[in-house]
């Protein structure tokens, strides 16, 4: 999928395919491309979550713009409306869950960390991640902080999809994870704190590394020189 997506980008940011354009049909890009249409379909809603094309029901595809949006959408809310709010409300939820987390909110948090880090199926493991933080949430015995997670609970799992299909962040995500339930053993506010605001910040260095305009290099001109 992350093949397939690097073609149909820089075909775009080429001006293979100009804003306006409709992007050839599924089963021609499946054919040129050699790839099933899951793994194609998943290419083009990166495209669309990058801000490069849109999806018109019964029409197709159609390019909207020649470069990757800085801040892109995931569902209802945009990545940084996403951070910005997480960080005010997860990384305290972590530090009052260290505190006030029962024995089975640590286990349930540990049963759950130990099937993602044996899952291999990116959707399971999203549903799982998802899970693990409004786990996190449940265990700060404060209801608002549960519903908070809940209502972007859509959108963090389409970040989460996004990031671990083009990002490879699922075995760093759980050992971020794992640091977090670390903390939360040892009832470490400051500890637990510290450790989903790392969590957090990896998941804005991955976004912003896979969105950015890769950078192309001159061509060389050694040759012409030693002509």
């Amino acid at each position: 999928m992350e093949a397939v997506l690097h073609h149909l980008r820089d075909a775009i940011e080429r001006g293979d395919y100009a804003i306006g354009d409709k992007l050839p049909s599924e089963a021609e890009l499946c054919r040129r491309l050699e790839v099933s249409r899951p793994v194609l379909r998943e290419a083009l809603r990166a495209l669309q979550t990058m801000g490069l094309t849109v999806s018109r029901t019964g029409k197709g595809t159609f390019v909207v713009s020649d470069g990757a949006a800085a801040d892109p959408t995931f569902g209802d809310y945009t990545a940084s409306d996403l951070l910005e709010v997480r960080r005010h409300v997860e990384i305290p939820v972590a530090g009052y869950a260290a505190v006030r987390r029962t024995p089975e909110d640590l286990d349930h948090l540990t049963h759950l960390l130990e099937r993602m880090e044996e899952e291999t199926d990116t959707t399971a493991w999203v549903a799982m991640d998802t899970l693990f933080h409004l786990a996190v949430a449940e265990a700060a015995r404060n209801p608002v902080f549960r519903r908070v997670i809940e209502e972007i609970r859509d959108a963090l799992a389409r970040q989460s999809a996004f990031l671990n299909e083009l990002g490879g962040r699922r075995e760093q995500s759980n050992r971020e994870h794992r640091a977090i339930i670390e903390a939360l053993v040892d009832s470490s506010e400051q500890d637990a704190a510290d450790a989903m605001a790392h969590h957090l910040a990896r998941v804005e260095t991955t976004l912003t590394t896979i969105v950015r305009p890769p950078h192309r290099t001159a061509p060389s001109t050694e040759n012409e020189d030693h002509a």
